[in-house]
Parts: C-alpha cells; sequence; structure tokens
C-alpha cells in the first residue's frame, strides 16, 4: 500500500526507513500516526530529519503510539518522570547504549517502541546501529529453528543498571530492578513474524540448558544476530529523531567522539507481554 501523508524512502532491504513531509512538533492527525505505525511495522526504525522537539513535544508525540513508560533507573526531568535524559560529554565515563540491546528487555512487559531526539550531535562520529532480529530469524536453520522454539531465558536489570551507576558516580538506593522470563524466539504481535529476543545487555541464561550450552548458545546468537547484512547505521544531525520497533530491532550507540557533546531526549511507549 502507498503512503498519503509521509514520504517513505528505505534505507535497507532489512531495516531503517527514512521519513520526509511531516512535521513531528505539531499534533498528529490520526492517519499519519497510522501511517508512521504502518511505515514502522514495514522497515523498524524510521528517521526523521529537522524535527525541533522540545520535551513536551516529545512527550506529546510518544502519546499518540500509546502510554508512555518510565524508566526504572534514571528518572526524567523535574515535570517530566517518562524522558530519559540521552547525554554524553568530555567529562563522561560511559554513554547509554553501548551494546548491543532491545530497550528494558527486563521487564515483565517490555516497551513497544522508543523515540530519540537529539539537539546537540558531535561534528562527526556518534552514529546508532540497527539491526533486524526478524531477518536474523530468518536466515537461521530450520533445524536450529526447530531446536529455539519453546526455550525461554532470563533478563535482568540488576547487573546493568547497578554497574551503570557506579560509573556514573549516581548513589544506589536499594531499589530492585526487575527481572523477567521472555522466550526465545519471540512472535511479533501485529505482523506475525517470529524474531530473537535474546540481548547481550540484559539476557543472562537460557533457562532450560545447562549452563555451558547457554552460554554457547547465546554467544552464537549474539553473533548471528548482529550480522552486518541485517543492520543500517544511523548519522545523526541536529534535531534528528528515530523511531524504533523494540520488539523487532536491537540497537547499539558508537562512542567514538569523546570529548564532544551528544545531547537529547528518548520518550519509550509501553508494550505487551512477550509470546
Amino acid at each position: 500500500m502507498r503512503y498519503e501523508s509521509i514520504d517513505v524512502r528505505p534505507l535497507t532491504p532489512h531495516v531503517g526507513a527514512e521519513i520526509f513531509g511531516i512535521d513531528l512538533t505539531r499534533p498528529l492527525s490520526n492517519h499519519e500516526t497510522e501511517e508512521i505505525n504502518r511505515a514502522l511495522l514495514d522497515h523498524l526504525v524510521l528517521f526523521f530529519r529537522d524535527q525541533a522537539l522540545e520535551p513536551a513535544s516529545l512527550k506529546a508525540l510518544g502519546r499518540h503510539f500509546g502510554t508512555l513508560h518510565i524508566h526504572p533507573n534514571i528518572p526524567g526531568p523535574e515535570g517530566y518522570p517518562e524522558l530519559l535524559p540521552i547525554h554524553a560529554d568530555a567529562n563522561s565515563k560511559r554513554v547509554a547504549g553501548e551494546m548491543w540491546h532491545s530497550d528494558v528487555s527486563c521487564d515483565e512487559i517490555p516497551p513497544m517502541g522508543s523515540i530519540l531526539h537529539l539537539h546537540t550531535v558531535p561534528p562527526a562520529g556518534g552514529d546508532t546501529l540497527f539491526v533486524s532480529q526478524i531477518a536474523a530469524y530468518d536466515a537461521l536453520s530450520p533445524r536450529l529453528k526447530i531446536y529455539l522454539d519453546g526455550l525461554t531465558a532470563t533478563h535482568s536489570g540488576e547487573h546493568v543498571y547497578r554497574s551503570h551507576n557506579a560509573r556514573d558516580g549516581r548513589a544506589e538506593t536499594g531499589k530492585i530492578y526487575p527481572t523477567a522470563v521472555h522466550p526465545v524466539i519471540r512472535t511479533h504481535p501485529v505482523s506475525r513474524r517470529k524474531l530473537i529476543f535474546v540481548n547481550p545487555m540484559f539476557t543472562v541464561k537460557i533457562n532450560e540448558l545447562p549452563r555451558d550450552e547457554s552460554d554457547a548458545i547465546l554467544r552464537f546468537l549474539y553473533t548471528h544476530a548482529t550480522r552486518p547484512e541485517f543492520q543500517a547505521r544511523f548519522r545523526w544531525q541536529r534535531n534528528s529523531a528515530a523511531f524504533w520497533d523494540n520488539r523487532a530491532v536491537q540497537h547499539m550507540a558508537l562512542w567514538d567522539y569523546h570529548p564532544q557533546t551528544r545531547s537529547g531526549f528518548r520518550v519509550t511507549i509501553t508494550g505487551d507481554r512477550p509470546f
């Protein structure tokens, strides 16, 4: 089907499309929202240029696509608890998302999607890589698909967020971070396509296997699921935005721009229980 309210230009055959002809700073019509949802289903991550989104307009944009999620570790700025600050500069000891992951997959109900807007970018570098877990699943052998079907994996935020807090100098408050069990092979709730749903940031083990087998299978899946032919690479510009389907892609932010500054906010949309 053709799009009427947006201009959709695919970036790669498997994942990613640039979207033109729409202003995300103003309220979207029902038709525009439906077409963006359809483009997201078709391409898994959408890229927008020249969108001068403020915190309030980014929050309003996210609400077109569902209820907003509040991050389990980092609170948003005052008045905007749903916004996650994404910031790195000369004083940073780490950056958000510097290894392959699906956002907050440790939640019992992981997010449906995330929208990241950057208002400050380095003169070069700071790209984000996205990789289709649908394409990765499709490329598995039939026998391996059978082996993986029905297995579950534990995803935990404990080691992730405590490590981040220690490096950031953020005081621990004694909170308990989420842990959840999800299928290794997930079915997308809308397209009904199967996809790989483990990632090296949050996944700690495959529950039905001995530890050595679990570790070996996970190592293979992490390598296979991030093969270059399944990837798209986005080069940020000031006031760019990316909207990705957190159910069907992994992503990784590159920290190759130190000591330059890269800064913005992310809003995350609640999802559904994986099956």
